[in-house]
């Protein structure tokens, strides 16, 4: 039957997103109009098509073009709204439809509180004003409830300042309203006779009402009178009894959306729903198991994949939504207000179902029927189509199995919630009882893991029995005066939220029996009755007279099924207070919550519950945070550098807390440029084989990393490149001479674009690198293999264009003619730049500020920013709603305020600094708030954290603009720089805003007063436009920081010599380079500075001489007493001067480290950690006309004096490192500028690591990045077991070819490069085509 349209008939209608703000009361004009277009349901039957258009306009959050336009829809959705589904509902009953926990008299009874009215006393007042009393509706039926008002008693002083509204269907089994998750407390009346209406935020479908006070008058009594608006409802339902199922013959439909609704509900944890199955053997099943719906598709009888769970606790016997939704890839699975999307996994390619079986599974056998469904469903419809209302009509497309009742027939179970630690349950437990012994049982569910069951005393408190959890587990323990203690155990995991049984038996032997399976037992030697009272969940507090004690804390959970000697006890007369006592209970409902569906954990991290709240496990997800949202690694390499870092593996994040994981990935920090580094499975040169198989040659590349972060690691950065390189002997590359390409690559995003031009070639071109230059081979051709010669040739370059990165594959045309040969190379995908860490805004005046669409961080939301300034105040950020807010501000010179409202009141997060802010120097803010809680980071202190309220709404609703530098709410703004502003993972562009903003400027210059410090050995920070660098000309070290040590191990007959002359004539032709700046331009100095290390077991040994052209010199040296010895002679007419150090045995193969220093006729001297020496010369005071620094043997020494000479002869064996005469490094010169004019090396010269260990020094600051070493660890192992593997597979081709490689390799210009002569590896995946 079709429904009248009402205003869940409209799924959509004139509403945005769900709003979970508590209701608000009716005089409040507009927004109560929005808040109730808000309350229209998602989904029902035959939903008006006509009204689409409307829908999708009233649902839009760009709200239109005009105001006007907006509030002409918005007041014509209220009144479609109000004229369908908002009816009084109570007016029209009968007194009989009336019922309250009690009533003060006949005239304060239930039938009196209809709104308004002022029959008897004016409306409802119980007998007692407490938290027990309730006022109860019966509507006649099950019916759309979509808004409540009350009033107090009239002419009274009696009303409810706030109260709860419970529902049920059948008057038991009562379920309280909630919204965001949370029980929803509803803001009552100020006085006796102004209405109070509230719109609920989710309509209700209920036949029975009934209103809690919380709250009253302080100075009357509880009054209440009541309406309820709302339209009827109509559903054909179907009750299946394990036994019974509907079989459904399908006509196939071609729609390109397949839907399947239903509602059902069932006490029953687990059994089979629905099952659909089509052609192939193809079906679809939803199956209940453990209280969640599981989606599992089907191949065959018994292959099932299972897609997707959802929901939690769905044996409730409450009502749960469920729709299934298959589109071209995916499905969308719907329980209640929570969607999951899975995507649909190949083989199952089609849904064209011909049978579709409701309440059991046909691929079961008899044996197996338990796990069919015992329930209700209603409203089954498949692509549009009312099955059930088919199966009543007895359609002949259906078939019933079973007993299949049209109507809903479900058992009546009485639970009890025990809510806090004040809960308790007091029944009788003597009478009736024998004293040969008791049985006792209980069916719980819960989510702790301790708390008390039952406790009763034996006869004459002789003992006490004690029935509890620990653990998790049921625990029973017997105390007897004068006798063992009496213990047992059984069950295990019994905090999973299902119902467990437990029941206590003692007869001829004591026995505790867990679900009927798990029995513990023991035979103690004396009756275990009970002797008085039975206590259950809890003990009433001390002075109440009552014997009760509880060792392991009060249980939170529900109980039903309560047994005593058999017999069932009925908890409806204990709530009428007809039997036993309680308190603090919730009776004839289970309040249990599950706070895992959904879960709130984000990026794969684990949720467990308790009671009252619940805990994200992020451990191995690479997130951290109450909900695992934040990333704990960085967004890039660059930004690694930024916190100390040198180069190696690091996990990068490129989005933070957005979708993309973190990957491992190579950061090359080298002293101008911060590389990123993502391999691929074939980086090395790779010559090709001969085949017969196909014309050409495919190679496919695989990278390292996801799509998603390949994609993210090229679009931030300012450049990447990728080398292309092909060797060729008479194999052409691009072009024919009848033109055309005859060889291509692929790259560029997703499955790539085919690209015909070269590396170091412009797109497009469909040239080489030599073209450009103009210097190809062969004139009339664009590449050098295309001239088709003999010899080797090769064209290579670095692809530049960033839209056109990485190469996925590469096809080579011209590889199969006799006589050509030829290799490629794609090189790894390198990237340099983060775009995102260096953009930067500064804002001149605090009236300044940027604006940004509204930030959408509903339940999480996470902000990183960078700042300096030189104010002691101003917002950084901002975001308004209605009532809504979230800010950033620096509240003071030493203090960030992170203060956001969701509903529940403004809340603040601050953290003091213990230096000034406003030092002109860059800090680093990092805020987030989730469901859980509000952290708040500056710098590398710990983190300030608030906890979210307990029941409090969850849901940040933002809709103004979002300003940055600045506010709407005409507070101080921000005067400095704002840079890399990250919002949930994405990063708003502020330069590019900054140009259509006047009095902001892009860009923020001063980068070294905050990261200079990284500079380290004498390294001096320079600023860039958009970073900084180390400029290490200064230094004796190498590096991003200056950190890595350059040392070079000699040998005796090793000799460096490095000319200060050549040096000053480069220097003069303008060919300096940063390793080596000049020394002085008349190279005299009256001072010098020399530093370096040493290894060595050789004494004596000569380390560094320094001579001249006036036969002055210089020189370093061990003598045979181990000691340094410092010899000076700066006078030519005189002898040398030797200063010698008092620190002993320095030949011992340990390292060493020397500085000297010298001003005029003072030398100071350190040897390690010693104490510094100090010595006066006698002669000279100018080292003049400088001619040249030698490290190692001596081969000019003419000028030393005879021993000093011999022992230069000799020649230096150990290990050097960290040379530096001022601002002169020989060994960085000879190493890193081989080809130097200004340096002389004779015999070998090697570069080691015998130097000190370059230390990071801020690595601290990432013990974060812990997790990531064990893998880093596993790929270094693997990387060396593979080159290890294939250099001796290579070693056993070469000796297998040996003549023949040497025949090849004197024509093979290249051969001296890694060539992989014996064929492909697998990991290269090459094809011939």
């Amino acid at each position: 039957m079709p429904q009248p349209p009402t205003v869940s008939s409209f799924p959509s209608v004139c509403r945005e997103q769900p709003c979970r703000r508590q209701p608000a009361r009716s005089h409040q004009g507009f927004g109560e109009r929005r808040r109730l277009l808000r309350a229209a349901e998602r989904e029902q039957i035959n939903a008006a098509a006509s009204l689409h258009f409307i829908m999708d306009l009233c649902t839009s959050r760009a709200w239109g073009t005009t105001t006007s336009l907006v509030l002409m829809l918005v007041s014509w959705c209220v009144n479609i709204n109000a004229e369908t589904c908002h009816r009084p509902l109570v007016s029209s009953l009968s007194p009989s439809s009336f019922r309250s926990s009690s009533q003060l008299s006949s005239s304060h009874g239930p039938g009196f509180a209809k709104l308004n009215r002022r029959e008897g006393a004016g409306g409802w007042s119980p007998l007692n004003s407490d938290k027990y009393q309730w006022l109860e509706v019966d509507l006649g039926g099950r019916t759309h409830i979509t808004s409540v008002a009350t009033q107090g008693r009239y002419g009274s002083s009696d009303w409810q300042t706030a109260y709860q509204l419970i529902f049920s269907d059948t008057g038991h089994n009562w379920r309280q309203y909630r919204w965001e998750g949370h029980i929803g407390a509803f803001p009552g009346n100020s006085n006796a006779d102004t209405v109070v209406q509230h719109n609920l935020q989710h309509p209700v479908v209920a036949r029975f009402v009934r209103v809690v006070p919380l709250h009253w008058n302080p100075n009357g009594r509880i009054g209440l009178r009541l309406e309820a608006y709302g339209c009827p409802y109509n559903s054909d339902t179907v009750s299946f009894d394990g036994d019974s199922s509907l079989i459904f013959s399908l006509k196939q439909r071609q729609t390109s959306t397949n839907t399947i609704r239903l509602t059902f509900k069932t006490t029953r944890n687990s059994g089979f729903l629905l099952d659909a199955e089509g052609q192939n053997e193809l079906g679809l099943t939803l199956e209940l198991q453990d209280g969640q719906l599981l989606l599992l598709l089907r191949k065959g009888k018994s292959s099932r994949q299972h897609l997707v769970s959802l929901g939690g606790l769905l044996d409730d016997q409450h009502w749960h939504r469920v729709l299934v939704e298959q589109h071209s890839s995916h499905f969308n699975l719907t329980v209640d207000k929570n969607t999951e999307r899975v995507e649909i996994p190949p083989w199952f390619t089609h849904w064209d179902y011909d049978q579709m079986t409701v309440g059991a599974d046909q691929n079961l056998d008899s044996q197996n029927s338990n796990r069919n469904f015992h329930g209700c469903v209603e409203n089954l419809l498949y692509d549009g189509q009312n099955l059930i209302d088919l199966a009543k009509q007895r359609d002949q497309s259906v078939t019933v199995m079973g007993n299949v009742t049209f109507s809903c027939s479900e058992p009546v179970f009485v639970a009890v919630t025990f809510t806090g630690p004040q809960s308790f349950l007091r029944l009788r437990g003597d009478a009736g009882l024998h004293s040969a012994g008791t049985s006792l049982g209980l069916q719980f569910r819960t989510w702790d893991t301790e708390g008390l069951l039952l406790t009763f005393d034996l006869p004459k408190r002789d003992g006490t029995v004690w029935l509890h959890l620990r653990d998790a587990k049921v625990h029973l323990q017997i105390h007897k005066a004068g006798r063992a203690l009496v213990e047992l155990k059984a069950g295990s995991g019994l905090n999973d939220g299902q119902w467990h049984s437990v029941d206590l038996k003692s007869r001829q032997h004591l026995t505790v029996t867990v679900d009927g399976t798990e029995v513990a037992s023991a035979s103690p030697t004396y009756p275990i009755t009970p002797g008085g009272q039975l206590f259950y969940g809890g003990c009433p507090d001390e002075g109440t007279g009552h014997s009760c004690r509880n060792p392991s804390g009060a249980f939170k959970g529900c109980m039903r099924l309560l047994m005593v000697e058999d017999e069932l006890v009925d908890l409806i007369k204990v709530q009428q207070r007809l039997m036993g006592d309680y308190s603090d209970l919730q009776i004839d409902m289970c309040g249990i919550m599950d706070r895992c569906s959904p879960s709130y954990c984000e990026h794969g991290g684990s949720c467990t519950q308790s009671w009252s709240t619940f805990h994200c496990n992020c451990s191995s997800t690479g997130y951290g945070g109450a909900t695992c949202h934040s990333s704990i690694y960085e967004r890039s390499c660059e930004a690694y550098k930024h916190r100390g870092n040198t180069s190696g593996y690091y996990y990068i994040d490129a989005d933070g807390s957005g979708p993309i994981k973190p990957q491992l990935l190579f950061c090359n920090m080298t002293e101008d440029k911060t590389w990123t580094v993502v391999q691929h499975n074939n980086t090395e040169l790779t010559k090709i084989q001969p085949s017969t198989e196909g014309s050409q040659h495919l190679t496919h590349f695989e990278y390292a990393v996801d799509e998603e972060q390949l994609m993210a690691t090229i679009n931030q950065s300012e450049y990447c490149e990728q080398e292309l390189a092909y060797h060729c002997r008479k194999s052409r590359l691009l072009n024919l001479p009848e033109g055309g390409p005859i060889s291509w690559w692929v790259g560029g995003p997703g499955a790539g674009q085919r690209q015909t031009y070269w590396g170091g070639a412009l797109p497009g071109s469909q040239q080489c690198t030599c073209s450009l230059q103009e210097n190809c081979v062969d004139p009339k051709r664009h590449c050098n293999c295309d001239a088709d010669r003999t010899v080797w040739a090769n064209d290579s370059g670095l692809l530049t264009h960033k839209e056109s990165l990485p190469v996925r594959s590469l096809v080579l045309g011209d590889v199969r003619r006799p006589g050509s040969e030829s290799s490629y190379q794609v090189g790894p995908l390198r990237c340099y730049g983060d775009k995102s860490i260096w953009n930067a805004a500064f804002f001149a005046k605090e009236t300044s500020y940027l604006h940004f669409p509204t930030f959408h961080g509903e339940l999480s939301a996470d902000v990183s920013l960078l700042f300096k300034t030189t104010s002691s105040s101003g917002v950084l950020l901002e975001n308004l709603g209605i009532r809504d807010f979230i800010r950033l501000e620096l509240s003071s010179s030493t203090e960030v305020v992170f203060s956001f409202d969701m509903g529940n009141g403004p809340l603040e997060v601050r953290t003091k600094a213990g230096v000034p802010l406003n030092d002109n120097r860059w800090h680093r803010i990092q805020a987030e708030r989730n469901v859980r809680e509000a952290s708040l980071r500056l710098d590398e202190l710990p983190a300030a954290i608030q906890e979210a309220p307990a029941e409090g709404h969850i849901h940040l609703q933002l809709n103004s603009q979002l300003f940055v530098g600045g506010t709407a709410s005409r507070q101080k703004g921000f005067r400095g720089c704002i840079r890399s502003l990250q919002l949930n993972g994405v990063t708003l562009d502020l330069e590019e805003r900054t140009k259509v903003t006047p009095g902001v400027q892009a860009g923020c210059p001063g980068h070294c007063s905050t990261y200079g410090g990284l500079c380290q050995n004498q390294g001096r920070c320079l600023e860039g436009a958009r970073s900084f660098s180390c400029d290490c000309s200064s230094s004796a070290f190498t590096g991003a920081f200056c950190d890595q040590d350059v040392s070079v191990a000699f040998e005796p007959e090793t000799s460096l010599s490095y000319s200060f002359e050549e040096n000053l004539v480069n220097e003069s032709n303008g060919s300096s380079s940063s390793l080596s700046p000049p020394f002085l331009p008349n190279l005299n100095v009256r001072a010098e500075n020399i530093s370096l290390s040493f290894r060595s077991g050789q004494s004596p040994a000569l380390f560094l001489y320094a001579s001249s052209h006036r036969r002055q010199y210089l020189a370093l040296l061990l003598n045979k007493q181990e000691q340094l010895e410092v010899r000076y002679r700066l006078e030519s007419s005189k002898e040398e001067e030797i200063l010698r150090s008092k620190v002993r045995s320095l030949a011992n193969g340990q390292l060493h480290s020397v500085s000297v220093s010298r001003l005029a006729v003072s030398v100071t001297i350190q040897v390690d950690q010693h104490s510094k020496e100090h010595f006066n010369l006698t002669s000279g005071v100018e080292f003049s006309d400088i001619r040249s620094l030698t490290l190692g043997r001596v081969h000019n020494s003419q000028d030393l004096d005879p021993a000093l000479a011999q022992l230069g002869s000799l020649g230096f064996a150990g290990c050097l490192s960290a040379v530096l005469f001022n601002s002169i490094s020989p060994l960085k010169a000879a190493l890193l500028r081989p080809i130097a004019s200004s340096v002389v090396v004779r015999g070998p010269l090697i570069r080691s690591s015998c130097g000190p260990a370059a230390a990071n020094p801020h690595a601290a600051e990432n013990k974060h990045h812990q997790p990531g070493l064990i893998a880093v660890m596993i790929f270094g192992i693997a990387s060396a077991l593979a080159i290890l593997i294939r250099f001796l597979y290579r070693r056993k081709g070469t000796c297998q070819n040996q003549e023949l490689a040497k025949a090849e390799d004197n024509r093979l210009q290249f051969a001296s490069q890694s060539i992989s002569q014996y064929g492909p590896t697998e990991s290269q995946k090459e094809y011939f085509i």
